[in-house]
């Protein structure tokens, strides 16, 4: 698996082709689409909203997308923040990771999540939190599985919905 940053520095300059891949990622997700209710209708999920959820993502400083591709196709991507918008959190947060429907339980996910927490840990910080939706079992087996613990339960801060945060020493 390969893992490189998202060059461009404004998502609406992302090239066509790689913004038709990363819809198409976002679509496949149907039962998270369904779950976070990020996109007003999941069944047709276009590019101008995932630019725009992007756009959303990097209107952060320290934000990071990250694109996963193995033999050549877009499997995986990630979404990083170097600093929580609440001050009072030092560590980063890993705001989203999603693999392609096609392509899951292929270890793409923890290759990913293992390549994020590395980049963290030779920064030297010394733990990563992210939050887990809390109707979302699945995503909070995959993140225990990997050593992830509670903190906190509590709403997120774009839309209030009821999250689990969890935290990985580094």
């Amino acid at each position: 698996m390969i893992v490189e940053p998202l060059s461009a520095k404004d998502p609406h300059d992302i090239p066509g082709p790689l913004l038709t891949e990363l819809t198409r990622l976002y679509a496949s997700n149907h039962e998270f689409q369904q779950l976070s209710g990020d996109f007003p209708d999941p069944d047709r999920i276009t590019p101008e909203q995932v630019a725009a959820v992007l756009a959303d993502d990097l209107a952060q400083p320290t934000a990071e997308v990250l694109l996963a591709r193995s033999a050549g196709r877009l499997v995986a991507v990630a979404v990083t923040l170097g600093r929580h918008p609440d001050p009072a959190q030092p560590d980063p947060w890993l705001g989203l990771l999603m693999v392609h429907a096609e392509e899951q339980h292929a270890g793409h996910g923890r290759r990913l999540a293992a390549y994020v927490e590395e980049r963290f840990r030779a920064e030297g910080r010394q733990g990563l939190r992210l939050a887990v939706l809390e109707n979302n079992p699945r995503a909070l087996a995959f993140w225990t599985s990997l050593g992830y613990e509670e903190t906190a339960r509590r709403p997120d801060l774009a839309h209030g919905r009821p999250c689990v945060v969890m935290r990985k020493a580094l």
